[in-house]
């Protein structure tokens, strides 16, 4: 499992990430996979591009199939290589059928354990795979697959129960958690959901072990699995770097996903010759090692077999990598750096009273609540978030400009918040295959200052979607030549500002005409408030950028402008009013009206 990949064998993955969804267009065309070659039905030592069709026919009969003949060979960096076509179509495994083993692992367990019956409140049943961990926070979760825990009429933070409901429909009593991510695309299909109203444990039922890391499967590899239907079956990894296409039914369609395959075992054959089942959808695939014993190490997450109509025993699995990336999870709780207890943003900072913007009454009312307050603190910034567009009402936060660091942003997710029902934050959902960047409202920068523990978890902390809007490309870079997003540089720059000390506020602009996309209003203006103090006299400066969202495909960048405007008018379109304190320090004149002000041009522009 941990094999050195030789040159062809790299070369081959490539050629299946990048060509592989060219041949599986072909509508007879179910999966492509690189694996041994079979010759009279038995595989043979000579490695192959490797495709499956749902039928097999004689060229001549190609044609009334829809489809066209595969070729022999395919070059592949400068080598040929032979290609193999089996018959073999797919389907996922959440099809109840007849159970073959105990009941035990279709009852409602406490603590949970990875093996047993799960489900989102409206997906029959599957299988729990294992316990995980987020990647930031340590939360635990459960992991399975999107289908198990999300379902086509699913939806982040809904129920997930344990057993799932084809095995007991009491959902009350078997709630288990909620729904905090999935996935269903070329990186698995895969979902965890929260541990909240259970005890749990890591070993996996009836195979003993805790898996504590991650494998990568090689022909060859002998695995073992615990599902919920055919309890512990062996199997033996038999084609590699695999993309399969699969129908999940209507509101979903087709869907590619990245996997690889495995047989049976055949020194360890499985009752009935069934190694999986309807119901062993997301089951843990562990390696064996060569005595047999079963390891710690996860192969991947089981999540489809063959169709109803196929006699070729197989199944399906995620490659755990590719899951454990997109979910941002770990199989081990991250080790937590010795932090002082969470600050959110300080209304003392500055040495002078300026606190956070109070909430209206419509506003308040639609505003998330967390032990009671509708101020929710984060290391060095506090936010409030609106219910309805899911969006923070405004995110106000400090800068120690004499104190920043520099840290390495990659490798963190964006994450939601686990404190927040999932109901009330935009996800990934809203980005995918867009224009659309996820924007931090209190930038990343900003926040990295402080001792080092403390400097990191800001750094994580300005990472939750709760921090994010929906900005354009290139969002801060087209504004004026970047002058949104150096605000704040500015004002430590050409300003003498006392301690080098700035506290910073923004959010975007609600509207009811906003544009709505994928389901979600989008905010088309933004403001920021930058607070200082200079001579021992407190100074506070508003400004409004708008953004034009009518056209996605197509942005103008000379369609942004940044406007300095006056507090009170930020307070005007937002809802919400400032602490006098600060509205005091805003003695700037301005024009009334906004469209006799010019746009700033250049930072020099800014009257501090």
């Amino acid at each position: 499992m941990v094999k050195k990949k030789n040159g062809l064998q790299a070369s081959l993955r490539r050629f299946v990430r990048t060509k592989g969804a060219d041949y599986l267009r072909d509508v007879n065309v179910s999966s492509i996979g690189i694996g041994y070659k079979v010759a009279d039905g038995k595989p043979t030592n000579e490695i192959a591009i490797q495709f499956t069709v749902r039928q097999k026919a004689a060229p001549e009969a190609l044609g009334a199939l829809g489809t066209t003949l595969l070729p022999e060979t395919i070059e592949v960096d400068g080598v040929p290589v032979p290609t193999d076509v089996l018959q073999r179509d797919y389907r996922v495994d959440f099809h109840v059928v007849q159970e073959t083993v105990s009941s035990v692992r279709k009852t409602r367990i406490d603590p949970v354990v990875p093996g047993v019956s799960v489900g989102h409140v409206r997906v029959s049943a599957g299988t729990v795979g294992c316990v995980v961990y987020d990647r930031v926070d340590g939360t635990p979760y459960v992991l399975s697959n999107w289908h198990v825990l999300h379902g086509p009429q699913g939806a982040l933070g809904e129920d997930v129960v344990q057993p799932g409901v084809h095995d007991d429909n009491r959902t009350e009593r078997n709630r288990l958690g909620r729904l905090v991510r999935s996935h269903l695309g070329a990186a698995g299909d895969c979902a965890i959901a929260t541990i909240e109203d259970r005890g749990f444990e890591a070993e996996i039922l009836d195979l003993g072990v805790a898996v504590d890391k991650l494998g990568e499967p090689e022909l060859g590899d002998k695995v073992v699995k615990s599902g919920r239907t055919t309890g512990v079956t062996h199997g033996v990894v038999r084609r590699v770097d695999t993309l399969v296409k699969i129908d999940y039914g209507p509101g979903v369609g087709q869907r590619q996903i990245g996997c690889f395959e495995i047989g049976p075992d055949p020194a360890r054959p499985a009752a009935d010759g069934e190694i999986s089942m309807g119901g062993d959808s997301g089951a843990a695939w562990v390696f064996k090692a060569s005595n047999g014993k079963t390891g710690k190490t996860i192969a991947g997450l089981h999540f489809a077999g063959e169709s109803g109509d196929g006699t070729d025993e197989h199944a399906l699995a995620c490659l755990p990598g590719s899951v454990f990336e997109k979910l941002g999870i770990t199989v081990k709780p991250p080790k937590k750096p010795e932090v002082a207890a969470l600050v959110g943003f300080d209304e003392n900072f500055l040495g002078v009273p300026a606190g956070v913007p109070e909430l209206g009454d419509a506003t308040r009312a639609d505003a998330v609540e967390l032990n009671g307050s509708t101020v929710i603190d984060y290391k060095h910034f506090s936010l409030a978030q609106s219910k309805s567009r899911r969006f923070a009402f405004w995110v106000a936060w400090n800068i120690d400009g004499g104190g920043l660091k520099k840290i390495n942003r990659s490798g963190i997710p964006f994450l939601l918040d686990p404190r927040i029902p999932a109901e009330f934050q935009v996800g990934d959902e809203l980005y995918r295959d867009n224009r659309l960047d996820r924007g931090h409202l209190a930038r990343r920068a900003d926040l990295l200052w402080g001792p080092q523990a403390d400097a990191e978890r800001a750094n994580k902390d300005s990472f939750f979607f709760t921090n994010i809007t929906p900005q354009m490309d290139d969002f801060n870079q087209s504004a004026r030549r970047g002058l949104w997003g150096r605000l704040e540089d500015a004002v430590l720059s050409d300003v003498d500002v006392d301690d080098l000390k700035v506290s910073a506020y923004g959010g975007p602009v609600f509207r009811s005409d906003d544009r709505v996309f994928r389901g979600v209003p989008l905010p088309r203006e933004y403001w920021k408030v930058i607070a200082f103090v200079s001579a021992g006299v407190l100074k506070a400066r508003a400004f409004v950028l708008t953004q034009n969202l009518n056209q996605l495909e197509s942005l103008e960048l000379d369609e942004f402008r940044v406007f300095q405007v006056a507090l009170g008018e930020v307070e005007q379109r937002c809802g919400f009013t400032f602490p006098a304190p600060l509205k005091a320090a805003d003695t700037l004149v301005l024009p009334e009206s906004l469209a006799q002000r010019a746009p700033l041009e250049t930072l020099t522009d800014i009257q501090w």
